[in-house]
């Protein structure tokens, strides 16, 4: 029952990507290209996303237990450290230069954008290389 309900969440996240028009980076680069040919339509995916978000977690976390698995699983750390600003410090550069992020990145792949054929084997080295320096610099358990 899990892998249909995320199976069916990621559909509707990739229908969502088409509709909205993020699965094409020239929507990206064009919101990030302010004295040329701007187009703010990212920043109303982005507000929307937010707003859905704020109001999702504040109708779901009033349950005691989520409707597929067993509990929740929410951050416990609070504090901010190297990896927190140098992590989505590289994704942005990535995000900004190339146009996508990994869930645009696999829509357009199944669109057939030729972008993504440059940009998916940059992001899964990136991730591979993300990971060997997690699991050679632990960070300390404090809860």
């Amino acid at each position: 029952m899990s892998f249909l309900v995320n199976l069916l969440l990621g559909l509707l996240f990739g229908i969502g990507l088409v509709v909205s028009g993020m699965s094409d980076p020239a929507k990206v680069l064009n919101f990030l290209d302010l004295f040329g040919s701007w187009d703010p339509s990212l920043a109303l995916v982005i507000g929307s996303a937010v707003l859905i978000t704020f109001l999702g977690y504040r109708l779901v976390l009033k349950r005691d237990a989520p409707i597929v698995g067993g509990t929740f699983h929410l951050p416990a750390r609070k504090d901010i450290d190297a990896r927190v600003l140098t992590g989505p410090a590289i994704f942005g550069v990535g995000w900004g230069l190339g146009g996508f992020c990994p869930g645009p990145a696999l829509t357009a792949l199944g669109l057939g954008a030729t972008g993504t054929l440059a940009f998916l084997p940059a992001m899964i080295v990136g991730m591979w290389i993300a990971h060997l320096l997690a699991r050679a610099n632990p960070r300390p358990r404090t809860i």
